[in-house]
Formats: C-alpha cells, sequence, structure tokens
C-alpha cells in the first residue's frame, strides 16, 4: 500500500495525530520492547500522517527515529510521507530549561534522533512551568530556528488554557517572535472538561493556524482501569470518573474511554483542530480508529448524546473541574 506525501501545510495533518508519550515508562513497563515501526506504519495505512512526541517522554523521540529510519530503510515510507512534531524545554518532572542555547541544542539533538533536516512542528513544553521573560526568550530562539529551515513551524503546549492565551496572544504583537502557528493543549476538550471549545474563537483571532487537543482520556483518567499514579486530579474528581466508568459499563454495558474518546474526536472535528492519540499497540490503535469510524458514520449518535448527559450530569460540580499545574493556580 502506498503511503500519500504531505503538503506540508499544517491544515493537512491528519485529524487523528499519534502521540508518543506512551512510548515511555510512565505508560509501559518496557517500551524498548514495543512494536513501535509496526505500529507506526499501521497509523501511516491509516492515514494518519503526523507523529507528536517530545524529549521529556524517555526515549520516545530515539523510539520512533530508529523505527522510522528503519522503514526508510525498507522503502516503506519517505520523508514527505508524515509530519513530526515535538516539543523543547522540559527535560524532567521538575527540570526545565529554557535557555536559547538550551532550545538550539534541543531542536538539533531531535533532528539527530529524527535522521532529519528539518522539524514540521516543535512546540515550547509545558510552558506555564516557567516565567514569563524566559517564554518569550525560548520563543524567539525558535523564531530563529525556524527562520534558518531548522523548524516549519512554532507553537506552545500547556494546561491552562488561559495561561496558553495569555502568551499565544501576547506573542503574537511581539517585535521578534509574532504570531505563533499553533497551540497544543491537554485534557481541556475531553468528556470531563470541555473548556477548550469555549476559547476556540479567542485562540484563532490571535493568528494562529490550528488549536490542537491531547490527552482526549485526560491521562488515564476517563477510563475503567485504575488513573495512573502521577495524575494531578483531587481524589474526589478520581473517584468521580471512577463511578461514572462502573455506571457506565454495569448499567449501560459501554466503556468510559469508548464513549469519551468519541466525544471529543466528535466535538473537535468541526473546528478543524487535530487530536493526540496516545496507543501503546495495534490493537489500541484499532480501537481508535475504530471510534473514529463509529464518528464518521454517525451511527451512535443519539445513543452517545442520551450517555453523554448522564455523564456530564453524574460528574456534578467536578464537570470542567481543573488542577493546578506549574506556576499557574487552576481558577
Amino acid at each position: 500500500m502506498s503511503i500519500p506525501k504531505v503538503s506540508g501545510k499544517l491544515q493537512d495533518i491528519s485529524p487523528l495525530i499519534l502521540g508518543g508519550a506512551t512510548f515511555n515508562t510512565q505508560y509501559n513497563d518496557d517500551p524498548y520492547s514495543m512494536k513501535i515501526e509496526d505500529l507506526l506504519y499501521a497509523a501511516f495505512q491509516n492515514n494518519i500522517n503526523a507523529i507528536d512526541t517530545s524529549p521529556y517522554y524517555g526515549p520516545s523521540e530515539q523510539l520512533i527515529g530508529d523505527a522510522l529510519q528503519n522503514l526508510h530503510k525498507r522503502g516503506k515510507i519517505a520523508r514527505d510521507n508524515y509530519y513530526l512534531c515535538t516539543k523543547v524545554g522540559r527535560i524532567q518532572l521538575d527540570d526545565f530549561d529554557y535557555s536559547p542555547d538550551w532550545i538550539t541544542k534541543s531542536v538539533h539533538r531531535s533532528l539527530e534522533r529524527f535522521n532529519t533536516t528539518y522539524l514540521d512542528v516543535v512546540y515550547l513544553h509545558d510552558i506555564e512551568f516557567v516565567e514569563e521573560r524566559g517564554i518569550f526568550a525560548a520563543l524567539e530562539r525558535l523564531m530563529e530556528l525556524k527562520s534558518q529551515g531548522f523548524i516549519r513551524n512554532v507553537g506552545i503546549s500547556g494546561y491552562p488554557v488561559p495561561f496558553l492565551y495569555h502568551i499565544c496572544s501576547t506573542s503574537a504583537s511581539h517585535p521578534k517572535i509574532g504570531k505563533l502557528d499553533l497551540v497544543l493543549s491537554y485534557s481541556n476538550m475531553c468528556l470531563q472538561n470541555t473548556s477548550l471549545l469555549d476559547w476556540y474563537d479567542k485562540f484563532m483571532a490571535t493568528g494562529i493556524q490550528l488549536l490542537n487537543n491531547a490527552s482526549i482520556l485526560s491521562m488515564s483518567l476517563l477510563r475503567s482501569q485504575e488513573t495512573r499514579s502521577f495524575h494531578p486530579a483531587s481524589q474526589e474528581l478520581k473517584d468521580a470518573c471512577a463511578g461514572l466508568a462502573t455506571t457506565l459499563k454495569q448499567t449501560y454495558n459501554t466503556e468510559l474511554a469508548e464513549l469519551a474518546t468519541r466525544f471529543a474526536i466528535r466535538e473537535w472535528l468541526p473546528k478543524n483542530g487535530k487530536t493526540v492519540i496516545g496507543v501503546s499497540n495495534i490493537d489500541e490503535l484499532n480501537s481508535a480508529l475504530s471510534q473514529y469510524k463509529t464518528i464518521l458514520e454517525k451511527s451512535k449518535d443519539s445513543q452517545d448524546k442520551e450517555l453523554i448527559e448522564l455523564s456530564q450530569k453524574q460528574l456534578g460540580p467536578h464537570f470542567n473541574e481543573t488542577w493546578n499545574s506549574g506556576i499557574y493556580r487552576s481558577l
């Protein structure tokens, strides 16, 4: 099967983007044993044409780079078959370096890991952990690297939507930065929290081309299995979501993760925003693709509408609840 070439335009990134955060010990005990090459190729065969990762995700960049190189050597793909999106600035859990020198070093390290001469997208990673002066200095350097051809599009990523908007709108009038190309937020357009929808028009008015959505299961919060231990949500919110998962399964024979996947993608598609999906194997990829197909066919729209209303009602005061992140305090 021939994999189509990409145009290079941000708008032509596929509606679903393959996320690389799962290629890390936070989500998988042994990411080196994962069949990433097969997973990437299966995604490409199913019209997913973009990969999103970060140096912060442990070995993710290197594992993806090795898998892509093997696919290149086997003649399965070429560099113009996919978009590469990565991030800079976050090193460890509480370790950030937004200095211009580190930004440059990190970009060139990513280029080497991916064996490429350019990166389609580079986000400044989790900006809410760094003072504004550092954020703008890092963005200035990213724009310099863009002008030199190493990066094609520059963006910011993070959790708190109001702060992301503040940096995005301020950058637009900054003489050495200008309009950003895109913004990525996570856990803010999901079954539990839809606040990103309310901010969509404001973000687009700043001149960005894309507002992307990640972690549609809110970092494991919206599933039947136990929420990951690192999750920063309140215990009350975790308990509310666990109770919802039980209700949906026992009363309606519905998996919370599947309903949440359909909801997030269905709501975001009309915005032409892209959705990052995190999967660990081909079975999980096929499940996500199955939910996507169901959305396109509209076969469960009426049933889902009832369950979504029930779910958000059951969440009660925890619907649209957020948590503190970095130096930003949740409103």
